[in-house]
């Protein structure tokens, strides 16, 4: 057997079968005695062999093409997120495998149903930062029933046909958030305002979901006013929130449950409030690290881009080739980022 990692001629060896009985087993063609095949398998089990995955692309003349819809705007998460996905396609044309991105108005259901059904018999797969609307679910089961594998990236669409959901568990992050901020609230009594991108996108709610089930529990002296909606837009956001600080004296803390994290900091820092409200935002960028080291955010929660862009593109192929799926590797793990450990 050759030394490294185990060829297909090693296989055959093994098992004392030809190539061609190797290659007749692995891909579930007829004419192999059961135990012959019995025997192919243990030799690859023995060997652990895995097959060259490029090869068989080159083998089969066959690229695969998949689409990433991401938001369009100012969100610098997802500008992040796709900048790290055409890093992710260079890497991956190497292997016979394209990924191209378009942006779309994510919190019009229309406008991504109408993206996403122009994609129908242009590509093998789509990862595509959903919004939880029936349009958009419908779409989604169309390209599903078309033989196009769909992975939700960052906001899922559950009740949909998507092959996978590529994010964070966000019922955990708003549960997080809610005790972060009532720990730091430290027995004060007030209210407390929300701002969400749009209680449509499924991120969104869950973390909202999740923030509120925590403070009724545990922390029942504060009042939680009704979510607003910003459209993850800073002019927007620092709207709404300069609307709380004005409405309510009482304000302890702002949950910012989306992006436009720039809006709410310039609202506390014009209203000279900064430091007696609590700041609880989502994401580490370069301007919530900013305000983080500088106080005016108290907690970042932040979910790791690279890490989503690469899961999703692994997914993608993985539904292709029929190939196992690691869970672990695959996990998006929720990150913690207070001024003394942000990095």
């Amino acid at each position: 057997m050759s030394v490294g990692r185990a060829t297909l001629q090693d296989v055959a060896k093994t098992a004392g079968v030809s190539l061609a009985t190797v290659d007749r087993v692995m891909n579930g063609r007829a004419g192999v005695h059961a135990d012959t095949a019995e025997r192919v398998q243990q030799a690859i089990t023995r060997l652990n062999y895995r097959p060259d995955r490029l090869a068989a692309r080159l083998a089969r003349g066959r690229d695969y093409r998949f689409a990433f819809l991401l938001p369009t705007g100012t969100n610098a998460f997802m500008r992040t997120l796709e900048e790290r996905v055409r890093a992710t396609a260079e890497y991956m044309a190497g292997e016979r495998v394209h990924l191209g991105v378009s942006l779309v108005d994510v919190f019009d259901g229309d406008a991504l149903a109408a993206a996403l059904e122009e994609l129908r018999g242009q590509v093998d797969g789509v990862a595509v930062v959903a919004l939880d609307h029936p349009a958009v679910r419908d779409a989604i089961d169309d390209l599903a029933d078309a033989g196009v594998t769909v992975v939700t990236l960052i906001s899922d669409a559950p009740r949909s046909k998507r092959a996978h959901y590529v994010g964070i568990d966000n019922t955990a992050a708003g549960r997080t958030a809610a005790t972060l901020l009532g720990r730091f609230a430290g027995g004060r009594r007030g209210t407390v305002g929300l701002i969400a991108g749009s209680i449509a996108l499924r991120d969104h709610i869950e973390r909202q979901i999740g923030f509120e089930q925590v403070m009724a529990r545990d922390f029942p002296s504060i009042s939680l006013l009704p979510i607003r909606e910003g459209r993850d837009d800073d002019d927007r956001v620092e709207a709404l929130a300069t609307a709380l600080l004005d409405e309510h004296s009482d304000l302890i803390g702002i949950y910012n449950v989306g992006a436009g994290n720039g809006g709410i900091v310039a609202a506390l820092e014009a209203s000279g409030r900064a430091r007696d409200v609590i700041f609880v935002a989502h994401e580490l960028t370069a301007l919530s690290r900013k305000h983080l080291i500088r106080g005016t955010i108290d907690a970042v929660i932040n979910q790791d881009a690279g890490h989503e862009g690469r899961s999703a593109a692994r997914l993608l192929v993985a539904e292709q080739e029929g190939i196992p799926i690691d869970a672990g590797q695959e996990r998006i793990r929720i990150d913690i980022f207070v001024r003394d450990n942000v990095p």
